[in-house]
C-alpha cells in the first residue's frame, strides 16, 4: 500500500521495491497489464538519477518523485514515449497505475510512505519428469512418494 501520510489517504495496491540496478534498468518496460506500483529507491538523490524515460512502454503511468524525507517533488502522468526529470531531485520514485495520483490526491510537500506487498512463492505439485520416480497422482496431500532406490551394503568398499 501507499500512503499520503499529510492527507492520510492510503492507495491499497501491491507495491514492489525496485531496490537493486536490474530491477531499476527493467522498471515496467513491456508491461501489459501495470496494476502495481513500483518504488525505485535510488542510489543517490539528485536530477540526473532520478530521470526516467517512457521508451517500451505499453501504457501511460502515473510517476511520484520524493526527495529522501519522502515529501513530493515532483508528480505526473507519464506518457509513452517521451522523457521526463523532475523539477527539483529525487532520492525515491513510484510508478504505478494511471489514478494513482488522483487517488492520494498528490500534491508538492506531501509526505508519502509504503509498504512493499509481500511476494510468496507457491509451491504448485507437477507431475515428474522421470516417471516412476515419484508419484503426485493417488496422494490427496500433497506428499510425494518415491521409489526406493536401493541400499548399499555397510560393509561394502
Amino acid at each position: 500500500m501507499i500512503i499520503n501520510e499529510t492527507k492520510g489517504l492510503v492507495w491499497h495496491g501491491r507495491v514492489k521495491l525496485a531496490d537493486t540496478f536490474f530491477k531499476r534498468f527493467k522498471g515496467l518496460m513491456l508491461a501489459k497489464n501495470i496494476n502495481y506500483a513500483l518504488v525505485f529507491v535510488l542510489p543517490a538523490e539528485t536530477k540526473a538519477n532520478a530521470s526516467i524515460h517512457m521508451f517500451f512502454m505499453l501504457s501511460d503511468i502515473d510517476v511520484i518523485w520524493l526527495d529522501s524525507s519522502r515529501r513530493v517533488v515532483d508528480f505526473k502522468t507519464a506518457k509513452k514515449w517521451r522523457l521526463y526529470t523532475p523539477k527539483k531531485p529525487a532520492k525515491y520514485i513510484i510508478e504505478g497505475p494511471g489514478g494513482l495520483i488522483r487517488a492520494l490526491e498528490v500534491e508538492e510537500g506531501d509526505l508519502i510512505s509504503w509498504s512493499p506487498t509481500e511476494e510468496r512463492e507457491k509451491a504448485v505439485p507437477v507431475k515428474s519428469l522421470i516417471p516412476g520416480r515419484i508419484d503426485l497422482n493417488g496422494s490427496s496431500n500433497g506428499v510425494a512418494m518415491m521409489e526406493s532406490v536401493g541400499e548399499a551394503p555397510l560393509n561394502a568398499r
